[in-house]
């Protein structure tokens, strides 16, 4: 009967460590963690939707694992200071649209997610996240920045307007032609830099650590 017992505890206590070896953490992001099976579905969800092949050497892993961690930074953002989030009906016309272009034959949709080993509910989740993204950047970012008439002109006569004498020879270019364009630019500029800054800001106050052996 003792015997019995031991075994029934030792089994129970096994469970734990297979568990482990079946699905390791990758990455502690402060009390979150990302294991080594939301790094693969990543990659596949990812490569899916962007038509690549997954890539699983561990450059790939860790480069995933690096927009992983900018995830759960700006989920935990998004639920502290309570930013706008879009809607999950929103990802329809998207995922619709995607349909379209690259699976318009019946069934050839559900084909491709199965070879991919993807499913639908984690493609729309994907799609959900990157609006959910873009939200955040345009509401936290973009209305404190301001791109200045100077800054314009410089771009202008450095990048636009040697582009346009190469591609147009003798004819007359306009700043006002591309201010549009470049006002834009610069806007997108300024709000990756200031993004760049709060995800630094973030990882040291979040603390993120990287499980290297995952990454091997």
């Amino acid at each position: 009967m003792k015997t019995a017992v031991f075994i029934f505890a030792m089994s129970i206590a096994a469970r734990p460590a297979q568990a482990e070896i079946i699905d390791r953490i990758a990455v502690s992001v402060g009390n979150q963690v990302i294991t080594a099976s939301d790094l693969e579905r990543e990659i596949r969800v990812s490569a899916f939707l962007n038509h690549d092949k997954p890539d699983f050497s561990p450059e790939g892993r860790r480069k995933t694992a690096g927009r992983m961690v900018e995830q759960r930074l700006v989920r935990r953002e998004l639920e502290l200071s309570r930013y706008p989030v879009p809607d999950r009906s929103e990802v329809n016309p998207i995922l619709q649209k995607f349909k379209q272009e690259n699976y318009s034959q019946p069934g050839a949709y559900e084909q491709a997610l199965a070879a991919a080993r993807v499913t639908d509910a984690e493609v729309r989740d994907q799609i959900l996240w990157q609006l959910t993204l873009l939200r955040f950047i345009d509401v936290r970012f973009r209305p404190a920045v301001h791109v200045t008439d100077e800054e314009v002109k410089e771009y202008y006569e450095k990048n636009v307007l040697p582009a346009a004498k190469l591609t147009t020879p003798g004819q007359a270019a306009s700043i006002d032609d591309y201010r549009d364009s470049i006002e834009e630019t610069l806007t997108q500029h300024k709000v990756d830099e200031e993004l760049n800054a709060w995800m630094q800001e973030a990882r040291k106050r979040t603390g993120v650590e990287f499980r290297e052996e995952v990454f091997r």
